[in-house]
């Protein structure tokens, strides 16, 4: 058998991040066993359904690198097939048209509310003679559930759940207007689809049962649930937007990458022993459902940023210019040129030494880019004080016949303080504020050394001239 995975959202907004672990899960369990991952948008509900939701649920999948197999089913469009099924049910005499009206079906559960009962269906028209219907009610489509006994999960994460039947009522296939449920959908389409695993929030369990009674009636092979854990805030509450963000997309501008997210995401309910940080190949050979969690997990920012950060700081170097480079050119009004991705590329090894976020990392290398004179930032033009200028202007001096090396710039700023009779930091903050416009970057002169002679004597010559 092969295995068949699928993940089903509905186009009503952004990935949610419990969504794309969700994605993730189903992912890693069909390329652990070499099996099929597939995409299906539960648009049924047309009011609620967005093109916009679509392209953000695939952009999110695409960025988290969740690649699915075949074409994406649409849900929507299979509505005829989905009321073909609950035609024969009908057909078969396990389904019923119930003509209770919306009214009073809300008269019932007020009733039963006002009353303290559970329980508020009333099946009169289950078996009802079809010479006592009534004519000028369009009727739904309900299934025949059993009344007696109990249905039973097998659940591969949070083991055998059982409820009882008669706390379910007949649950409504096709509405009046001929459009399927949800639930209905679900069933036909994850059959027809071939899905051996569905595996999705414990808040789907409830539907969960009522699903299984409808393979029953259909005497066809359910799948394998697997229920797992949601995503809590730090609060314990389940994750909302007051969390902050809480869609994929809101990750990826906040300068996240997606093999850090995709490995926090694993983590937050999955265990593989003591391992935090693994590839994906090693997810993918790990991942099972064994190990997955029934405990709510926490979501925690600040440990996916630090987890981030290693991921950064892994990363090669091209990649993290080509990733910056956007984020740089809106910051500059325009691309980059040659010059300015040469001078990221030798700057990288040490500018990501220091970030966390792709945010952080490009504030810092922005000096390397920036066209000018630069723009300087309060405690930059608090260094570039009278001492500050004259120290610019005799360093300038000296530094313009100096090797252009680490070593030897280095080496001219030592002899220029000692003979000055000052320390090195007193010539070397100076240096710093007036070629990157901060007080705080990478080793001053390494990066004097990727600035190159005409730049930094340029910018020296800048930052003199503008008080």
């Amino acid at each position: 058998m092969q295995v068949v995975t699928r993940f089903a959202p509905s186009p009503t907004g952004f990935l949610h991040i419990g969504g794309a672990r969700t994605a993730l899960f189903n992912w890693l369990f069909a390329r652990h066993h070499g099996g099929r991952f597939q995409l299906r948008i539960e648009d049924t509900d047309r009011e609620r359904s967005k093109p916009e939701a679509v392209e953000a649920i695939f952009d999110g999948l695409r960025w988290l690198g969740l690649d699915w197999d075949g074409e994406v089913l649409f849900q929507f469009s299979r509505a005829d097939r989905h009321a073909e099924v609950a035609r024969q049910l009908l057909a078969a005499g396990k389904a019923y048209y119930c003509y209770w009206t919306p009214e009073e079906l809300t008269a019932m559960r007020e009733a039963a509310r006002a009353e303290g009962r559970s329980g508020y269906f009333d099946p009169k028209w289950r078996d009802a003679d079809p010479a006592t219907v009534p004519q000028d009610v369009p009727p739904v489509i309900r299934l025949k559930s059993p009344r007696d006994g109990e249905t039973v999960v097998q659940d591969l994460i949070q083991g055998e759940v059982r409820t009882a039947n008669a706390q379910m009522d007949d649950m409504v296939l096709l509405r009046a207007d001929g459009t399927p449920t949800y639930m209905l959908a679900v069933v036909v389409d994850d059959h027809d689809m071939g899905v051996t695993h569905v595996i999705r929030g414990d808040d789907h369990l409830t539907n969960t049962f009522r699903q299984l009674q409808l393979y029953q009636a259909l005497d066809w092979t359910p799948p394998a649930f697997a229920h797992q854990s949601l995503i809590h805030g730090p609060d314990g509450k389940k994750m909302s937007k007051r969390h902050g963000a809480v869609g994929a997309e809101v990750y990826r501008d906040m300068g996240f990458l997606p093999e850090a997210m995709r490995n926090y995401l694993l983590r937050l309910g999955w265990s593989h022993g003591d391992d935090e940080i693994f590839s994906t190949e090693q997810a993918i050979e790990w991942f099972n459902l064994e190990n997955v969690g029934r405990a709510a997990a926490r979501f925690d920012m600040e440990k996916l940023t630090v987890l981030n950060g290693h991921y950064i700081r892994h990363t090669e170097d091209h990649r993290l210019v080509d990733l910056l480079a956007p984020r740089l050119a809106a910051q500059i009004g325009g691309p980059l040129d040659d010059t300015a991705r040469a001078r990221l590329l030798r700057g990288m090894p040490s500018l990501k030494e220091r970030a966390k976020t792709l945010v952080e990392l490009a504030e810092s290398a922005l000096f390397y880019v920036q066209p000018r004179p630069l723009m300087m930032t309060d405690k930059a033009t608090k260094i570039l004080d009278a001492a500050g200028l004259n120290v610019l202007k005799h360093l300038s001096e000296s530094l313009a016949d100096c090797p252009w090396t680490r070593d030897d710039l280095e080496a001219e700023a030592r002899q220029f303080a000692e003979k000055n009779d000052l320390k090195l930091g007193k010539a070397a903050q100076p240096l710093r504020a007036a070629l990157t416009g901060t007080n705080v970057s990478p080793p001053i002169f390494e990066v004097m050394e990727i600035l190159g002679r005409e730049e930094v004597l340029a910018r020296l010559e800048d930052a003199r001239g503008a008080t």
